[in-house]
């Protein structure tokens, strides 16, 4: 047991002293203190609940918008399934818009798009918990709904536009064929940095200044990028390993692209806030704890702030290397008179 002790206390100060890897294993860290993985199964959860009443609103207003032209409302609609491999393709032939005119179908979008906010709200729990933003300085109602519609309004139509200019950049044959589909790659990249950049902003809380939200977003369109070069491969695979299921393979293909994207997703935010906030290097083996452990336990603790009229002090004892703390039972306040 000692030298195993001894063969981790190496590793850790080995791990302290080299900035690439102590930044890397503060990011795990921080994935893991903020139950991450959790935010991603509910981004993938609501994100699935909410995909199909979001293609419903958007094959409405392409039938509306481009009724007279039923060739581009294939071609857009197949742009927006894209994203979607080869899920994609049996989705599009099971879509059709609402029914009905005027004030009737007008409610009915209304309704349609009230139902499918849930992944918004859950990007907006996710990114806010990530950034150790307190509770109560979060978003609250309406102004917290009416991001979660922005970041509809924004992702959405956003990356129709972004595959459609890629798309559009990649059909340029006279350039040459590898020529055009690094142009296409660019033009893709470049669009949805943007694009994270602007979601990101309107699914944090308005003390994280835009521009500490930078890298987050370039890492996020990196992975998207890549997640759409293999993403056929991977879901080819998910399903393939699922088709006895039928339709749930189907089913189980979506979600695990869904959770996958949004695990990297948060993996890029949790990157950026490490480095926004300093938050390495991280101790393997506490005690002794580092000062960045420290700076991560104090604002874990501020982020559960419920009230601005609540105070909470965080105190952090000093355990020397090779002893473990004393717990302490949780102290109860003694029932008030005739309670049972």
């Amino acid at each position: 047991m000692n030298a195993l002790k001894r063969y981790l206390d190496t590793l850790d100060r080995a791990q302290q002293s080299r900035s690439w890897l102590a930044v890397a294993i503060a990011t795990w860290k921080k994935f893991g203190d903020d139950q991450a993985g959790n935010l991603a199964a509910l981004i993938a959860y609501y994100a699935f609940a909410s995909i199909f009443p979001l293609l419903l609103v958007l094959v409405t207003v392409l039938e509306l918008v481009l009724k007279n032209n039923k060739k581009l409302q294939d071609q857009l609609l197949s742009t927006a399934l894209k994203q979607y491999p080869v899920i994609g393709t049996q989705l599009q032939h099971n879509l059709h818009g609402l029914s009905g005119t005027g004030l009737a179908l007008v409610i009915g979008l209304v309704l349609t798009l009230f139902g499918a906010r849930g992944v918004a709200n859950a990007m907006q729990n996710a990114l806010n918990s990530v950034w150790a933003v307190p509770m109560a300085r979060r978003p609250g109602f309406p102004w917290g709904m009416l991001r979660s519609f922005g970041l509809i309004a924004v992702i959405g139509p956003g990356m129709i536009a972004t595959i459609t200019l890629s798309s559009i950049a990649g059909g340029t044959g006279h350039l040459g064929g590898v020529f055009a589909r690094v142009a296409a790659t660019a033009v893709s990249l470049l669009l949805n940095v943007g694009l994270f950049w602007l979601g990101f902003r309107l699914a944090t809380a308005r003390e994280v200044p835009a521009r500490d939200l930078r890298l987050s977003a370039i890492l996020a369109a990196i992975a998207w990028q890549i997640l759409q070069l293999i993403g056929g491969y991977f879901v080819g695979h998910q399903l393939a390993s699922n088709s006895a299921y039928g339709v749930f393979g189907v089913v189980l293909g979506l979600l695990a692209w869904f959770y996958l994207q949004a695990q990297l997703t948060l993996y890029a935010v949790e990157l950026n806030v490490v480095r926004v906030l300093r938050l390495w290097p991280r101790s393997l083996v506490p005690p002794p704890l580092t000062e960045a452990d420290k700076r991560a336990y104090e604002i874990y603790a501020l982020a559960e702030q419920r009230r601005t009229d609540v105070d909470i002090d965080v105190d952090i004892k000093e355990v020397p290397a090779g002893e473990h703390p004393v717990e302490h039972p949780v102290e109860h306040p003694d029932p008030a008179p005739g309670d049972s």
